[in-house]
């Protein structure tokens, strides 16, 4: 093996072999910190390296891709695997041995399916990667529902939409298949799986074989590169739009100013609503079992905010919870079906929020999720340095219109949603905006430090 850019790939390779997990993901800036070239030195031998089939590649984003060494890694492509060569009855009892000898010693995990679905071979692989025992995986179809698999966001995948599925109709392979399976013991476990046909003399699929890697170390890794972002997710729920839509004359939004933690599972929401009247509004979110009480705190000709005393579950304090807030909790627009719009850290898997979600409404569904930069610098350094007492204070305060002229809420009526007396809570408010003042104008970032 030769060099690239005046590195030896047999180096850059050497730092995957040397890795305790040797499948483990890097980055370019960690390879090159290792062999000590430049970064794009690096990218340009990865990247190389990755074409002559020794290591696999992943965009995360659009600034972070990883490298990982396959566990098939031996210069050669994975077209020319033995997969490819899968028994047939026209071989010979030598030749089907030998076959089957090659399968059960591969490093990946390999079924194999027959047309009707029934799994009829499963090496030794497939039983460590499932945590099952070869009668166990050889007793199912790949459609049985036993096998628990799903998409990112917790959806079960539907037969129709499983690989083997696609092959059997199309006779095409189907690469690059991702979804994370629960195994017997409940531990969760992502898979990365690619599957191929294997067609008779007539052009049928006589057999389809599914070569799959376990590809958990590679999401925990995704997690850690996009921890620094926001993923942005955008969901939808019949049961939560149908009684404001049913309300409203036509376009609606409501957008979430903010979320207060209560104890004891409560909460405050804060919300600005246009298109639909203060009256009509309250109403919808009397009807919810988990609102306790309404307050209203502006009302205008084109739009009114409400200060909304709720109880778990809501999908606002599901958010909140999981260290992400949602900024409107419906959106309609015309030739646009409505959407309930939320973030999270980026290293929040979606499906934790949907499915924490269904608790409030049980058809929550996915519809789209980014990840995006979000430096809220100070905001992060505030929320540190403040108790939960005093950042509680200030979040109501400022909601809640203590601060407007005229004021829209007074300090009596705020204490009283905290649960405190008034002087507890003015206490709170003035530490608080200390701590802002200081932050701001003294501290020069050292909360940042």
């Amino acid at each position: 093996m030769g060099s690239s850019n005046g590195i030896d790939e047999e180096d850059v390779l050497s730092v995957f072999d040397h890795l305790e997990e040797r499948t483990e993901p890097l980055t370019a800036e960690e390879v090159a910190d290792a062999t000590g070239c430049s970064q794009r030195v690096a990218h340009d031998t990865l990247d190389t390296l990755t074409e002559q089939g020794h290591l696999k590649s992943k965009q995360f984003g659009e600034r972070i891709q990883a490298w990982w060494r396959p566990s098939t890694a031996t210069g050669q492509s994975p077209d020319n695997s033995a997969s490819d060569n899968i028994d047939t009855p026209t071989h010979d009892y030598k030749d089907r041995t030998r076959i089957e000898r090659i399968l059960e010693a591969s490093p990946v995990s390999l079924v194999v399916v027959d047309p009707s679905g029934e799994i009829v071979f499963a090496n030794r692989r497939a039983e460590e990667t499932l945590g099952l025992e070869h009668a166990e995986i050889t007793s199912r179809t790949y459609r049985q529902p036993d096998w628990n698999i799903y998409y990112d966001d917790g959806t079960p995948v539907p037969v129709d939409e499983h690989p083997v599925t696609r092959v059997l109709q199309t006779k095409e392979p189907d690469f690059g298949f991702e979804h994370w399976i629960q195994l017997p013991d409940g531990t969760e476990r992502w898979l990365s799986s690619n599957s191929a046909p294997v067609l008779n003399d007539d052009g049928g699929v006589e057999f389809v074989v599914v070569g799959f890697e376990d590809a958990t170390p590679l999401k925990e890794r995704e997690d850690k590169l996009t921890s620094e972002k926001r993923r942005v997710l955008e969901l939808y729920s019949e049961q939560l739009f149908q009684p404001f839509l049913d309300a409203a004359d036509g376009e609606i939004q409501i957008a979430v100013d903010e979320v207060v933690d209560l104890p004891n599972g409560k909460g405050l929401q804060y919300i600005t609503a246009t298109g639909i009247s203060a009256k009509a509004l309250t109403n919808v979110f009397e009807q919810h079992p988990s609102v306790l009480d309404i307050r209203l705190l502006q009302s205008a000709s084109d739009h009114c905010r409400l200060e909304i005393h709720v109880k778990d579950p809501t999908v606002p304090l599901v958010f909140a919870d999981l260290g992400g807030e949602v900024t409107s909790l419906l959106q309609n627009q015309p030739d646009k079906p409505p959407t309930l719009t939320g973030e999270l850290p980026g290293d929040v898997p979606p499906r934790t929020a949907v499915q924490a979600a269904r608790e409030a409404h049980s058809d929550i569904e996915l519809e789209s999720q980014e990840l995006r930069y979000s430096p809220r610098l100070l905001y992060d350094i505030v929320a540190d340095e403040l108790t939960e007492r005093q950042f509680a204070a200030l979040q109501t305060a400022y909601y809640g219109g203590y601060f407007d002229t005229p004021r829209t809420s007074t300090g009596d009526e705020l204490a009283n949603r905290l649960d405190i007396t008034r002087q507890t809570f003015n206490h709170h408010l003035r530490r608080a905006e200390r701590t802002v003042l200081h932050q701001l104008f003294e501290a020069s970032g050292k909360g940042a430090l």
